[in-house]
């Protein structure tokens, strides 16, 4: 790895090894690649040059190349990407863009994704290009992580993003809604809860899988202790997520908590059960970090996979989950109000019955994807979204998918907007 970028580099290799794509640092294994690396020195010495990451999915090539510096991530060249040696040397998508072209040009590989990352797990710009054997090259648009790389998705990716073509725009949310169905099945087989605690389940798992990035929770800890519960270990981590999100003021986290108690006592959520051989808090929590936390994790889509969740527990309850007083509004009726309203990026937003916020999340995007100033995106994340929620549970959800989607300071409020006379 670049002695440079020590920190950005095991960034990088945390995020492949969460997508589950296994790349090689500083050249290859491969015979014909690492030949080809021999002869690729960024300044055109003839002599060898090695991208950060290198290693095949399938049958394309992957190249990564990083700085640990984000005011170092592209140059241009009036309107391309310069190829100047100090521009090659110095930013991550020239230097991506030229080991991809070589090793098109030196190996049998012809489909390459190439990837300039710059920054760090805070901070940072993931561009991917597609490079083939011709002389021009494809910027895609940016990307979270690598989970459309890995050998499952890539070539959907592929035809998606590079060859232009449609493909099954329903196929993520169908595989989504079989995922709910089996879990929905599952919390009914092994534990006694609610309707009202089954999403609550679902939410609170979900944010304390976001605490292992920081070292403050992990699957491996749930052993259905008993003088710590599983169901302890992950409340312990959801109240650690809502203040890592600045959660605020404290009576509002404090509401959130309340919701999640539930999971540090119920017995038959910690108890150890026969046929599955752990606690089934385990279980759904293995479940959802398999099958649903990197979707949701890592979408860009406005689409409200967590409110699509709840209305497929309500629709197994009987109905639609209406004879509880919820409508759950789907994606293309949240996207089209946001089109209709014309919504711009210094709007500010206010859904007076919020529900599981998916106007709120679908009109977060339509913005946020109106402007590259992160000033402006940190105003519509931290100021701009309002929203009331009376039911509690209701209401913990709608700030639990806020903060799934990258924003903790939404302005929810759990109360009935009705009643209001005055909203600071």
């Amino acid at each position: 790895m670049a002695k440079k970028e020590p920190k950005t580099d095991f960034w990088v290799y945390e995020l492949l090894k969460e997508a589950n794509i296994s790349l090689e640092p500083q050249g290859s294994t491969i015979k014909e690649i690492n030949e080809a690396l021999k002869t690729a020195s960024k300044r055109g010495t003839g002599n060898s040059g090695y991208p950060e990451f290198v290693g095949v999915v399938k049958d394309y090539l992957i190249v990564i190349e990083d700085k640990a510096d984000i005011a170092k991530h592209k140059k241009l060249d009036g309107s391309v990407i310069s190829f100047e040696v100090s521009s090659v040397t110095e930013y991550a998508v020239n230097g991506a863009l030229f080991y991809a072209k070589h090793l098109a040009r030196l190996t049998t590989y012809k489909k390459i994704f190439a990837f300039g990352i710059s920054g760090n797990a805070k901070k940072h710009t993931i561009s991917p290009l597609y490079v083939d054997e011709t002389e021009y090259y494809r910027e895609l648009p940016e990307v979270e992580s690598f989970i459309s790389f890995n050998e499952n998705n890539i070539d959907e990716y592929y035809i998606r993003e590079v060859l232009g073509e449609t493909t099954d725009s329903e196929k993520e949310t169908k595989e989504i809604l079989r995922d709910a169905e089996e879990l929905h099945e599952d919390l009914r087989n092994y534990s006694a809860l609610t309707n009202n605690e089954k999403p609550l389940i679902v939410s609170g798992i979900l944010l304390a899988l976001r605490e292992r990035e920081h070292k403050n929770f992990s699957i491996d800890s749930l052993s259905g202790d008993t003088a710590k519960t599983d169901g302890q270990k992950i409340y312990d981590a959801i109240s650690d997520n809502l203040q890592r999100s600045k959660v605020a003021p404290n009576v509002k986290k404090d509401k959130l908590l309340t919701q999640f108690a539930f999971i540090k006592d119920k017995t038959a959520l910690n108890e150890i059960d026969e046929t599955l051989g752990k606690t089934p808090l385990k279980y759904y929590t293995e479940f959802l970090d398999n099958k649903i936390y990197k979707s949701i994790r890592y979408s860009n889509s406005s689409e409200d996979y967590l409110g699509r969740f709840y209305g497929e527990f309500m629709s197994y309850s009987g109905g639609d989950g209406q004879e509880l007083g919820i409508i759950l509004t789907p994606k293309h009726i949240t996207e089209l109000f946001c089109d209709l309203a014309d919504l711009k990026a210094d709007d500010i937003v206010l859904d007076p019955c919020c529900g599981t916020a998916g106007f709120l999340i679908a009109a977060m995007h339509t913005m946020l994807n109106m402007t590259d100033d992160e000033n402006i995106k940190d105003s519509i994340r931290r100021t701009q979204l309002h929203g009331f929620e009376l039911q509690p549970h209701m209401f913990t959800i709608a700030t639990t998918n806020m903060i799934l989607r990258g924003d903790g300071k939404s302005n929810l409020v759990d109360c009935n907007f009705l009643k209001q006379t005055k909203y600071n």
